[in-house]
């Protein structure tokens, strides 16, 4: 069976026998997962034409003979999108059973978990839940234009905002807008902005995140702030799922930005502020592990 976790940035595939374990490395046969990472195969964010060549390139990769395939992907929001997506890996895995979820449910899934709530922050942000009464809650995930606050991108447009207002104000820039420019090749906050325009891509930017995140962890007062405005963001997400669905579920957090940057994922625990602290965790592995597990229950007897 085959796993995809389609993200903003990158897709990551796992294609794994049907007696493996999708969390571990090898399986009974001492045969180990074959893992691919390609380009975004996202539709909002590379169109059907750029989707297809990335889902050819792994088909290729992977070889004949794919039972299954999940691929859970960012913005697949609705039932038209998730349709399109499943007719193109229908026809690069033709006679598969195929299944396509938001990468929510695949982080959830990833975790063990069949009820629970679910933060992500990678390019964008969202957060989704489902309880033990099969009832399901989600908040954000409307896309870079429309929301994805605390995510990268708006991490790193925060900045940008940032480096304009010490411009205007008649400032040196500070550690983190000088940091900045040096990263994008510009001369001062002007010319940050024009190239903020000419390259929209969301998940370009969001590869800056870490920079700004981790002046916070030096304690740099401008990165402080877009830190505490991020994890106040994501709180709000994870915190509205939780109040639909019941504050005794497990919240689950994922995504670069939370798995990798220790001290927004603890702003983020602390802002959420569950009564029990150990209901809290970072998944542990990769969100396709999930996807593999869902392929596996496509064709389990």
């Amino acid at each position: 069976m085959l796993g995809l976790h389609i993200g903003g940035s990158k897709t990551h595939a796992v294609r794994s026998e049907l007696d493996s374990d999708p969390g571990q490395g090898t399986d009974p046969s001492n045969e180990a997962p074959l893992e691919i990472t390609e380009a975004s195969a996202n539709l909002s964010s590379v169109g059907h034409q750029g989707a297809d060549a990335v889902l050819r390139r792994i088909a290729a990769a992977v070889g004949d003979g794919v039972q299954a395939v999940c691929a859970g992907a960012a913005g697949a929001d609705t039932p038209a999108s998730r349709a399109v997506l499943s007719a193109l890996l229908t026809e690069r895995f033709p006679g598969a059973r195929i299944e396509v979820v938001h990468d929510t449910r695949i982080v959830l899934a990833a975790a063990d978990l069949d009820a629970g709530a679910v933060l992500v922050a990678g390019t964008g942000s969202v957060a989704w839940g489902r309880n033990r009464e099969g009832r399901e809650a989600r908040s954000g995930g409307y896309g870079y234009l429309l929301g994805d606050e605390g995510g990268g991108y708006s991490v790193v447009r925060d900045a940008v905002r940032e480096a304009l207002r010490e411009y205007y104000a008649g400032l040196e820039p500070g550690t983190m807008v000088s940091a900045l420019l040096a990263a994008t090749a510009s001369a001062d906050a002007l010319q940050l902005m024009d190239l903020f325009y000419a390259k929209p891509e969301p998940d370009h930017w969001a590869g800056l995140a870490p920079l700004v995140l981790d002046l916070a962890v030096e304690g740099d007062p401008a990165a402080l702030r877009i830190q505490a405005e991020a994890a106040h963001s994501l709180a709000t997400l994870a915190r509205q799922v939780l109040g639909e669905l019941g504050l005794d579920l497990p919240l689950v957090m994922a995504g670069g930005l939370l798995v990798n940057q220790e001290q927004l994922a603890g702003a983020v625990a602390r802002k959420v502020a569950l009564e029990d602290p150990s209901l809290i965790r970072i998944l542990g592995q990769a969100p396709v592990h999930g996807a593999v597990k869902l392929a596996r229950q496509l064709i389990a007897p």
